[in-house]
């Protein structure tokens, strides 16, 4: 038997160029890469680094240029503020006028004090005046006791030239009333409430600064199961208050259809 010649195919000579193809492929996607990476939206920068800013409480970039490759120019970035904590010496200033008024208080209501029937305390929120309802008003009434006006228009007299707020408020012990003028404790406390009130504005204390609220029987500063302790519940707080001022920020509505 013959053996099969072998025929030897010819060389081909374009097989260069699937090597050239894929060089080129290769070369197209990494200039593509190196374009991507050179441009910069500065926009996203600013967000980036105000985000940065806020959570460190320093700026990483606070002024400086970016140049952008698409536009051929040059964006400038505004100065990043940096965060700082509010200052210490409005916060110093308004705990020393709320320790004036406190000692003004004190001086005209010092007998008071001493017995016991009016209490003068400080804090954060403010001075609370807290005088005991015996000292003001007969047992199940809101009408004013002649010895007590003068006590009240002695603090209408201080606080008048002040331009704090001011926030009365009436409580009563748990003993339930009712009778043609009050219902329940609520009603009393309320009108103890408003009838001190009007007094310091009938004195000169400006109205808009004021507000009156009846808290019934909540919130006793005693116990209410025995004669003493209901006594104490038994009482009318003047607060002036001290709040700083805060500038108001609108908290814009966000659009649940908006896409990055």
């Amino acid at each position: 038997m013959a053996r099969k010649k072998y025929i030897e195919e010819p060389d081909n000579h374009e097989r260069w160029l699937v090597s050239y193809a894929d060089f080129m492929t290769l070369l197209f996607a990494f200039f593509v890469v190196m374009y991507a990476i050179s441009s910069l939206n500065v926009g996203k920068y600013k967000v980036l680094s105000n985000s940065l800013n806020g959570a460190f409480g320093t700026a990483l970039v606070t002024s400086g240029v970016i140049p952008d490759p698409k536009l051929n120019q040059t964006n400038i970035l505004e100065p990043i503020p940096n965060i700082r904590p509010k200052p210490a010496e409005p916060l110093r200033k308004e705990r020393e006028r709320m320790t004036g008024v406190a000692k003004d208080i004190l001086t005209v209501l010092e007998p008071l004090v001493r017995e016991g029937k009016v209490r003068v305390t400080q804090t954060s929120r403010g001075v609370a005046i807290e005088i005991n309802a015996s000292l003001l008003f007969a047992q199940g009434d809101a009408r004013l006791n002649t010895e007590s006006i003068q006590a009240l228009k002695a603090i209408a007299e201080v606080l008048k030239s002040d331009t704090h707020a001011i926030q009365v408020e009436g409580f009563t012990d748990n003993l339930p009333i009712k009778n043609s003028n009050f219902p329940s404790n609520w009603e009393l406390s309320a009108v103890r409430a408003s009838t001190v009130a009007r007094l310091f504005m009938e004195n000169g204390v400006d109205e808009s600064r004021m507000t009156a609220v009846g808290q019934g029987p909540k919130t006793p500063v005693s116990s209410n199961d025995t004669p003493e302790g209901r006594a104490r519940n038994r009482r009318v707080t003047i607060t002036i208050l001290s709040l700083l001022p805060e500038t108001p920020v609108e908290v814009p509505v966000s659009n649940p259809n908006k896409t990055n």
